[in-house]
């Protein structure tokens, strides 16, 4: 943390100041940073926003008809490796989830019985973004980080029911380490999504080119969107921006420029593609890098929070074990976060192909991948083979991603084999046809069609049976979308 931002944030009064930390002047100067109170003001600003995104997602499940759609209606769900044992809730229970992740949604805005709530609102929505692979989405898994992170940030202390029902709870104040921890998270967000839009197709304006190009309905900007200039700078500029907006969020300097370069970047990204919630949560996280007390010198807090609040002692100062317990867990956590995203280079071929490793990588609007997909099942006491239609089985939304994800089409693959031997055949043998297209190439295989998947396991290791990236890169005028993000 520089200087400039310690200045902005630490709270100057006698009492919070917290005590030298032995050892190096370094490491004091760093645990004083680490643990000095600032405001809590942004701190609570972030847990109303972010309690409220999440009960307008949860209301569009209601609304939209999703509830049934992704997790009633169809009869097998694609799982994440080690989690096949995560089914959906029987009968009405799905619904009956979703209005409780509604409810708790509401307690974390207003802060409610807040740290349960959050508990519990991360553990359900963990639930459901376990329950189908076919899903995935990088601003799901971020709202299962983040809800992660607010169990243990102290966000209730301030303009919440539970400041107010326990005035012992009340502060002005949180430690620094509170939103640096969520300062970090989001920096590694852009900072990954960033480095990975760093390869080729990217750079050569694909899959960006055919997305915009089936825009061209919007007003204003559609007309333009076909032009070859628009391809490169949403592309570029993109990249840039990813890699750029923490460190110009961190400058003072030039915090307040990038803010507002972030806000025409995400309202961009809304009108463009459909991402849901994504754009509304990262710029409330990206408010998070202004000093702490801006809410309050903003929409002046002092004057209408200074009754209940003027009376609350300030945190006591944390004891070394709890210093220590702070940094090993945080520190553990975000090294985790760091090395997540980097697994994918223990994996051969194109991570936009083959899929190893990309997920929880935040690789984000990167590829465009379409391709049909059938099974070949054949009973190896009459080596007959029955040809199978995937979509006779799965949605329409597990039918499109089939066909782009070998991992889904491994487990597809167990399914049939199951089936088949729930009906008497013993030993079926499942081969997968899959052509598949990737940012505009020609199909091509993208599975071995001569291996049996019934007979390979599921591992976190390279699989051998995906076949390599061939085709060279083409470009096409138009393409079909693809939900990519």
């Amino acid at each position: 943390m520089s200087s400039d931002a310690a200045r902005e944030e630490t709270v100057p009064s006698g009492p919070l100041q917290m005590p030298l930390i032995p050892g190096t002047e370094e490491g004091r100067s760093f645990w004083r940073r680490l643990f000095a109170p600032v405001d809590i003001a942004s701190l609570v600003l972030f847990r109303v926003l972010f309690g409220a995104i999440l009960f307008w997602e949860v209301c569009r499940y209601f609304s939209n008809g999703w509830i049934a759609r992704y997790f009633i209606e169809p009869s097998f769900h694609f799982t994440y490796y080690g989690f096949g044992w995560v089914h959906p809730w029987p009968g009405q229970g799905m619904y009956y989830h979703f209005g409780a992740l509604g409810v708790l949604a509401l307690c974390i805005m207003a802060g409610l019985a807040y740290r349960l709530s959050a508990a519990l609102f991360f553990l359900g929505f963990t639930y459901v973004f376990l329950l189908e692979q076919a899903r995935y989405l990088n601003h799901f898994y971020l709202v299962c980080l983040v809800s992660f992170l607010m169990i243990f940030l102290p966000a209730h202390r301030a303009f919440s029911l539970d400041a107010l029902w326990r005035p012992s709870l009340r502060s002005r104040t949180v430690p620094a380490w509170s939103l640096w921890l969520l300062r970090a998270q989001i920096g590694l967000v852009y900072f990954f999504g960033g480095i990975a839009k760093i390869n080729g197709d990217w750079l050569q304006g694909e899959p960006m080119r055919m997305w915009l190009a089936d825009r061209t309905h919007l007003p204003l900007l559609g007309p333009h969107l076909t032009e070859e200039w628009a391809a490169y700078f949403f592309s570029y500029g993109g990249l840039l921006f990813d890699l750029l907006v923490t460190p110009g969020l961190l400058w003072r300097r030039s915090r307040v420029w990038v803010f507002f370069g972030g806000v025409l970047f995400n309202l961009t990204n809304a009108v463009l593609f459909s991402i849901g919630i994504f754009p509304w949560l990262m710029l409330a996280s990206t408010a998070m890098f202004f000093p702490p007390d801006w809410p309050r010198r903003l929409w002046k807090w002092r004057r209408s929070t200074a009754g209940p609040e003027m009376g609350a002692a300030p945190m006591a100062p944390p004891s070394p074990v709890a210093r220590w317990t702070v940094g090993v867990l945080a520190g553990s956590y975000l090294m985790f976060q760091i090395l997540m995203p980097l697994r994918h280079f223990f994996y051969p071929g194109n991570v936009n192909w083959t899929e190893e490793g990309h997920r929880f990588s935040w690789h984000m609007k990167l590829r465009s991948k379409q391709g049909e997909a059938r099974f070949h099942v054949t009973n190896p006491a009459t080596q007959r083979t029955y040809i199978v239609d995937p979509r006779h089985y799965l949605s329409r939304i597990q039918a499109q991603d089939l066909p782009k994800h070998p991992d889904m089409i491994l487990q597809f693959s167990h399914y049939l084999a199951a089936e088949k031997r729930r009906q008497g055949m013993t030993g079926a043998e499942v081969r997968a046809h899959v052509m598949t297209s990737l940012n505009g190439r020609d199909r091509q295989f993208l599975i071995d069609p001569t291996v049996n998947l019934a007979a390979q396991p599921r591992t976190l290791r390279p699989a051998k049976w995906i076949l390599p990236l061939k085709e060279p890169l083409a470009r096409r005028e138009q393409g079909e979308d693809d939900r990519d993000e």
